[in-house]
């Protein structure tokens, strides 16, 4: 009997193994990169890391400073893309990101990408005092409807998003959930295929919170129309605005983009309803490299017609 458990637990051991270098060499599961929190308390990755996509179908690097892309060969004519998701761009390869397609369009400009999944509007602007220091002529700040209600404590507190408590009128610092499960996910590769196949809550025995559903892209009378005043006019008592360009993603409620205006905010508003070809993947509503290559395509002619000096 003894003999029959130390074959079942010699079995599991070596079918760990096999598993976890199987799901390795084959990439089944995406490399996630570690992040911090840096004593700004803005969410960070750990410099000089690289990975694979899934299926290893490209790699990317986080940089020297913490943020996803390479950095610029100078640091001279600087133009900072400060976004989510979308501008962090883990699903594409290294070409297809903003940073390398405006340099292409604008030659005599350098770019530098600060992107994490999970940025809000508040957080941009947070980012953006923190790159200062390189002195850049403008900061482009890629947002949709979701990132200026999500920046607002008053609507829904949200403990890992950086965001403003506009009674207190002032910043609170997103947390990291679950970072010790989350490293253990990223690094036991097998663990977080089998997470990935079938994923489970951790926060289960905590109430569930209403969702906060964006607003319809045509709806004027935006029920958080208020709460997003409240937001921009702490922003513009708190940030430079000057040399800041809100980039909308295509499809943005044009009464959002109507109250940036009113608050003297620059804006470029993208737009992909010319286009026969999604600007996104059928799976995924991230852009493709074709996507990022129309907004790049926009961008250049929304700074060229700022006047970028």
């Amino acid at each position: 009997m003894i003999k029959f458990f130390r074959n079942i637990i010699l079995f599991f051991l070596v079918s760990l193994i096999v598993g976890e270098i199987v799901v390795r060499v084959t990439h089944a599961v995406s490399d996630i990169p570690q992040r911090r929190i840096d004593k700004d308390g803005i969410q960070k990755y750990y410099p000089n890391q690289t990975g694979y996509w899934l299926k290893g179908t490209h790699t990317w690097q986080i940089n020297e400073l913490g943020w996803p892309g390479e950095l610029p060969d100078s640091y001279d004519n600087l133009v900072t893309i400060i976004g989510d998701s979308f501008i962090e761009n883990f699903m594409n390869p290294s070409e297809c990101h903003q940073a390398v397609l405006l340099k292409q369009r604008l030659n005599n400009y350098n770019f530098l990408e600060a992107a994490r999944s999970g940025v809000s509007f508040i957080e941009a602007f947070e980012i953006s005092k923190r790159l200062d220091s390189l002195k850049p002529v403008k900061n482009l700040i890629y947002v949709t409807n979701s990132d200026f209600i999500e920046s607002i404590k008053d609507i829904k507190p949200l403990e890992d998003i950086t965001q403003v408590d506009l009674k207190a009128q002032k910043v609170v610092y997103g947390k990291m959930k679950s970072p010790g499960v989350k490293k253990l996910l990223y690094n036991w590769k097998l663990a977080y295929y089998f997470y990935n196949r079938f994923p489970i809550n951790f926060n289960f025995w905590k109430p569930k919170k209403p969702k906060v559903v964006a607003p319809k892209k045509e709806d004027a009378s935006f029920k958080y129309g208020l709460e997003i005043q409240s937001l921009l006019s702490y922003v513009n008592e708190n940030y430079s605005i000057n040399d800041k360009i809100l980039v909308f993603h295509p499809n943005s409620n044009k009464a959002i983009i109507e109250l940036c205006k009113q608050k003297g905010f620059q804006v470029i508003h993208l737009n992909s309803s010319k286009d026969e070809k999604s600007w996104t993947f059928d799976y995924d509503h991230h852009w493709t490299c074709y996507g990022h290559e129309q907004a790049a395509n926009q961008v250049k002619q929304g700074l060229l017609n700022t006047n970028l000096k």
